[in-house]
């Protein structure tokens, strides 16, 4: 076979096989219980779980390594390994809590991890005997597994050749006593159980299980013994019983007693039958051999399919071996195989697309299967006999067909050149099978394959071949180059909707201008096409952006904003001057903007010359001089503060001067100021007098404090480190968090603030450094408020206070002995905040505070802000209650459910509040009171505010806009009645304090919307002037441009009638009705002028239109500009090619028509003498000449329109293209597949 059958896909792949017959119901039924069966409830939410390791169990004792070490390292291999979270924390005693988190699996691993690597390890044995060892392991192990889960130990069995009974357990002390008690029950459950195991020959099996194992679940319904016979395929004659001894016993009975009834009355006969019709008498899953059993009681032996013995055995009772035999024979025969011969090539054409073809034949006879097979020349063909011959009859017949339709071939093509002959999106080779009738095969990419094969119809075929094979050719002569250009000016190359890279491609039509995608950030521009054309394209594509490079110089000039509509001047004819004379692009920043830049572009000598001008035109306007100071580049920075606060506070106060600082970094220590005279000297005094400042207040210095001190050092909200400066005026800098350095504090200021600074620090953290050991009483009930939620206001202690150390005794010791260790003014200063906290604890009181419960999400506020604010500012506790379940009440009419006893509900106070009502708040008593009052002004109340309906629905705005806005602005809920209620009530609910501003709101914008409608009113004002269409096209003018004029001028909406309106000649005029009529006077007035015009027609040689019209109609535009005249030249293929007709007043019409006339006799002249030598320049040269010198068509060379790389995107052909498979003679098949469920 050739090399390309090797490489296509497998059949089986592309063409799954048929299946043998439709799934019987019984099948499905077996399947779904099968399913059923196997299903478990899931387990998907998230646990928690805490575990406890005690300190003389701890395996890691180092108490610095807390948070980094090993410790911490087998906690994060553990989270990979298991997927569950830890958290650590050290209890008072120094044991070990860790909280894990995660899916009930996780969970458990984790903690089996945990114990065996965090926690030190004992060991034990237990003896239980040798035959109860497979009970504890369980089925695959599971039981096993799951005890060492639950336990968190490590389980070690002695294996089956060991005759050790010793189960050795290791783990922790509590782990190992559970693990040792669920062994001692297991073991203890199966002394109670017998096990019996009876040797039967495997030939009488069938006749103990009996059909579908029918008889072997009936006598383990009947005795309660569970009954384990091999299957067929386990050569072991051992039937094994177990269960309670009596079930036992009699189980064994009931089998020995079948096995010597069958022993003594059955007898054996031997029939041949061919290999190849054993599996139809087996029958799937062996269905026909249980189906033999049941109906004859005859059970029929087939030699195992790895044996070449044809002997078939049946066993039974004598009488009914006949009809067991006549079974056998019929199911052999039932079936057969054939072969139909088919070149492998034309089995896809059989097949047909998604198989249809193939689907008719099978939906007629479904029980024949049919198989193709890659590479082979034949089809193999499986079924009843019956509907098998019916079937190879019809393939036969098809394979003779398409032989005679079809052929094909095969060309070599290099793989580099398969995605273009593909084309874009398929394009090249879709036309190619179409045009020719042809399937196409271009192996993959990842074959490497050069061979492509052409399939269909003969002549189709002999053409696509040529085809393909000259495309081939023309792309070996191509070549590519790639070109940088910086991305930058990818866009300004290809124009705003491809233009201007449309006219680049139309220059060089043979040449494929690639650029990349704007999201590769790639530089590279491919070129692909003829050698020559290529090198042509790449210089002038240089070119072109060497021009952009040259024309992209940007200069930035300052121009106060007071003057920018002089440098714009009177309709933009001062800035477009400058921009014509000196070829550059100038941006001026929005009127409504505060920028004072102006922005100049192209080539540089240009833009510093417009510079200049537009300087000058600032300087004739005002009194502005220019003034350089001298200040050291290193103190710019400093000059110019953070985000330009400094220079721009000089400039704003010295009426809006302007400085200009060099360039960072070019060590140029001149500064340049701008403006009127005495602003410019009075922002010099004051630039040198801070320049002053900073030089003498630049002295600094650095000293070291650890990091925990920091806190300390700085003080409560800065009190500390604000008398330091206050008292020096020096400035202090602490590192921040993303500082490398976080022990460096340094210090700036005069040289003297900073010397004294320094000491003042300086003997603070000398002081610091001085650790003592201080204690303090602590009443043991308050411990459980400083250690809670793991110590945490310990932690904020030790961070206010230098990183005191706080220990208190352990649980139930009830001592009431408290240790600090630190600095002694930390030591100091922490003992008294404890002190105040104790105070506070002593002091607490709770007290309730009734709310209605559907306030309280109000007064929670967005993520509990409001209440968290409370807290805080009053240093309370405050707890909402439980929501009330709605669906919680009482059943109705006393009815409870059968089975449950009706309770009474106690009897409540009506007017005592409601459970989830009442707010409970803890701490001083002073400070609980003020937080109930802050909490009550936190309920919302509602107001109502009469608005008229026909505003609703803009207060509400676009999509509830306006009403967001508002309920936003004003912090309140506002509710507006539906439609159908035609109501003006609009009510607002929010707190007290916002309800007035709220409402205010409210009215004010009803106030705008009124005058909105009464404006809405007077700009509908509508008039209609009558106006000849013929002018209607003047009075819109070029682009608009005339309507856009008198719109703008008088504020109003002018519409012209549509092509198909009744009334052509009706222009309608919207808006107020002053403006309208200005409107419609000017409109007049255009209409009069336009009355006053004539049109004459004259004849122009049309050999001179062109030059008169000029390069994009630039010699036309004069003329029309210059004798203020409308010049309408002939389209192509009309009447008379020379007929121009001229528009305007009588008088400039006459003078624009001698002009024209006199451009055309001079033109002629210059017409007539090309003529002339072109007929001497033909008569005198030679044959040979003149045929040199005929116009020559553009050169063919190979072009591809949309190649496929442009895109990137190409793909091989798929299997599932309705080109690659066609179909012959079939309508196309609904989507459903035909095919069935796979056999494979």
């Amino acid at each position: 076979s050739s090399p390309v059958f090797e490489a296509l896909p497998t059949y089986k792949d592309a063409f799954p096989p048929l299946p043998e017959k439709a799934a019987s119901p019984e099948g499905t039924q077996e399947t779904a219980n099968a399913w059923t069966s196997k299903l478990r409830p899931l387990k998907s939410s998230v646990i928690t779980q805490v575990f406890h390791v005690p300190l003389e169990e701890r395996k890691y004792k180092d108490m610095n390594q807390f948070g980094e070490g090993d410790q911490a390292k087998v906690c994060v291999d553990i989270m990979h390994k298991t997927g569950a979270h830890l958290e650590l924390s050290m209890a008072k005693d120094q044991g070990l809590s860790i909280m894990v988190s995660g899916k009930l699996d996780a969970v458990m691993k984790a903690r089996k991890e945990i114990v065996s690597r965090l926690q030190t390890q004992a060991s034990s044995t237990v003896a239980i005997p040798k035959e109860h060892h497979r009970y504890v392991i369980g089925k695959s192990g599971e039981k096993l597994q799951e005890l060492e889960l639950r336990t968190a130990t490590k389980i070690q069995i002695p294996r089956p050749d060991d005759l050790s009974n010793q189960i050795k357990i290791s783990g922790t002390k509590e782990g190992l006593e559970k693990a040792k008690h669920e062994i001692l029950l297991i073991s203890a459950e199966q002394d109670k159980r017998a096990v019996e195991r009876v040797s039967i020959d495997k030939v009488y099996h069938p006749f103990i299980t009996g059909a579908s194992n029918k008889l072997v679940l009936e006598m383990m319904a009947e005795t309660g013994a569970r009954i384990n016979v091999p299957p067929p395929s386990v050569n072991k004659t051992e039937i094994v019983i177990t269960g309670e001894k009596e079930q036992v016993a009699l189980a064994v009975a009931m089998i020995k007693k079948v096995h010597e009834e069958k022993k003594k009355n059955t007898t054996t006969i031997a029939v041949e039958v061919k290999k190849s019709q054993h599996k139809y008498v087996i029958g799937p899953k062996g269905n026909t051999l249980q189906e033999i059993l049941e109906k004859t009681g005859v059970s029929v032996e087939i030699p195992p399919s790895d044996s070449a013995l044809e002997t078939v055995i049946l066993r039974g009772e004598p009488d009914r071996l006949g009809q067991a035999l006549t079974e056998v024979y019929a199911k052999a025969n039932s079936y057969s195989v054939s072969t139909v011969s088919a070149p492998s090539w034309l089995h896809r054409f059989i097949i047909g697309k998604k198989g249809q073809n193939l689907a008719k034949i099978t939906q007629q006879m479904p029980k024949v299967h049919i198989e193709f097979t890659e590479g082979e020349d034949r089809i193999t063909l499986e079924g009843p006999t019956k509907d098998l011959q019916m079937v190879q009859l019809e393939i036969e017949a098809m394979v003779l067909d398409l032989g005679n339709r079809m052929d094909y071939t095969e060309i070599s093509v290099d793989p580099k050149f398969h995605r273009h002959l593909i084309g874009k999106g398929g394009a090249n080779i879709n036309r190619i099978k179409e045009l020719h009738k042809v399937t196409v095969r271009i192996p993959p990419d990842n074959e490497k394959s050069t061979l492509i094969r052409i399939e269909g119809d003969p002549q189709g075929v002999q053409d696509a071949r040529k085809e393909l094979l000259e495309l081939a050719s023309r792309m070996e002569n191509e070549r590519t180059k790639d070109l940088i250009i910086e991305q930058r000016f990818h866009r300004a190359i290809i124009g705003q909707k491809g233009e201007k890279i449309k006219e680049v491609r139309d220059k060089f039509p043979e040449v494929i201008i690639n650029f990349p995608d704007p999201a590769q950030k790639s530089n590279i521009v491919q070129l692909r096409g003829p050698h020559t054309e290529v090198e042509k394209c790449f210089k002038f594509m240089q070119k072109v952006v060497a021009e952009m490079v040259e024309n992209g110089y940007t200069l930035l000039v300052p121009i106060f904003k007071q003057f920018h509509k002089n440098i714009i001047g009177k309709g933009g004819a001062n800035i477009k001057k400058i921009r014509e004379e000196t070829n550059t692009k100038i941006d001026l920043p929005a009127e409504n903007s505060n920028s004072e830049m102006i922005v100049i572009t192209g080539k540089r000598p240009a833009c510093e010359a417009a510079r200049t001008r537009i300087l000058a035109i600032q300087k004739e306007l005002a009194n502005i001089t220019e003034l350089e100071v001298s200040i050291p580049s290193k103190l710019h920075n400093s000059l110019i503060g953070s985000k330009g606060r400094f220079v721009r506070s000089i400039m704003e106060e010295c009426g809006g001067v302007h400085i200009h600082f060099p360039t960072e970094g070019s060590g140029v220590d001149k500064v340049t100021i701008r403006g009127p005279a005495e602003e410019v000297e009075k922002a010099k005094q004051q630039l040198l007098a801070l320049a002053e400042e900073k030089q003498i207040k630049s002295h600094t210095a650095e000293l070291r404090a650890k990091p925990e001190y920091h806190k300390f050092l700085i003080g409560k909200g800065g009190g500390n480190i604000r008398k330091v400066r206050d008292s020096t005026g020096a400035r202090i800098i602490f590192p921040t968090a993303e500082d490398q350095d976080q022990e460096l504090i340094t210090v700036v200021g005069t040289e003297e603030a900073v010397k004294e600074a320094t000491k003042e620090l300086e003997e603070l953290i000398r002081s610091l450094d001085n650790v003592v050991e201080d204690t303090m009483s602590v009443d043991p009930k308050h411990h459980r408020y400083f250690v809670a939620r793991r110590g945490q206001v310990l932690r904020d202690i030790a961070d206010e206070y230098g990183g005191v150390m706080v220990s208190f005794p352990r649980t139930g010791s009830q001592s009431e002995k408290v240790t600090l260790k630190g600095a002694k003014d930390c030591v100091e200063a922490a003992k008294k905040r404890m002190q105040e906290i104790i105070e506070d604890l002593d002091a607490q009181v709770t007290i309730e505070c009734v709310i209605t419960q559907r306030f309280h999400r109000s007064i929670m506020g967005p993520k509990g802000s409001r209440i968290q604010q409370i807290t805080k500012d009053h240093n309370v506790q405050i707890k909402f209650p439980d929501r009330e379940d709605p669906n919680g009440e009482p059943p109705e009419n006393g009815e409870v459910p059968d089975g449950e006893v009706k309770v009474e509900p106690p009897v409540v106070d009506p007017a005592a509040p409601k459970k989830c009502d009442v707010i409970v708040i803890s701490g001083r008593k002073e400070r609980c009171e003020a937080a109930v009052e802050a909490l009550k002004a936190l309920v919302p109340v509602t107001t109502e505010v009469e608005v008229p309906f026909d505003l609703h629905r803009y207060i509400i705005g676009q999509k509830g806009s306006g009403i967001r806005k508002m309920m936003d602005e004003f912090e309140v809920n506002i509710q507006v009645p539906s439609p159908e209620l035609q109501c003006d009530i609009i009510s607002i609910t929010g707190l007290a304090n916002h309800l007035d501003r709220a409402r205010e709101g409210l009215l004010e914008r009803v106030k705008e919307l009124q005058l909105e409608q009464e404006d809405r009113a007077l700009r509908s004002f509508k008039l209609t002037i009558t106006v000849d269409p013929k002018y209607h096209p003047k009075i819109i003018g070029r682009k608009g441009a005339v309507i856009t004029t008198i719109r703008t001028e008088h504020d109003v909406n002018i519409q012209f009638p549509e092509k198909n309106d009744e009334n052509l000649d009706q222009i309608s005029i919207m808006g107020y009705e002053p403006n309208a009529i200005a409107a419609r006077d000017a409109i007049k007035a255009l209409v009069d002028e336009l009355e006053e015009l004539i049109s004459e027609e004259i004849t122009l040689d049309s050999r001179v239109h062109a030059r008169i019209i000029g390069g994009r109609g630039k010699g036309i535009r004069k003329i029309m500009e210059e004798f203020k005249v409308d010049l309408k030249f002939p389209q192509s293929g009309s009447p008379d090619p020379n007929l121009v007709t001229v528009t305007g007043r009588p008088e400039l019409v006459d003078e624009a028509i001698d002009h024209l006339l006199n451009l055309e006799e001079e033109y002629l002249g210059d017409v007539a003498e090309k003529e002339d030598n072109m007929t001497y320049m033909r008569s005198s040269g030679g044959g040979s000449a003149s045929s040199g010198d005929e116009p020559r068509g553009p050169s063919k060379g190979f072009v591809v329109r949309e190649a496929p790389w442009t895109t990137g995107t190409e793909k091989a052909p798929d299997m599932s293209s309705s080109e690659d498979f066609p179909s012959f003679g079939a309508p196309v098949a609904a989507k459903a597949s035909p095919w069935g469920p796979k056999r494979f």
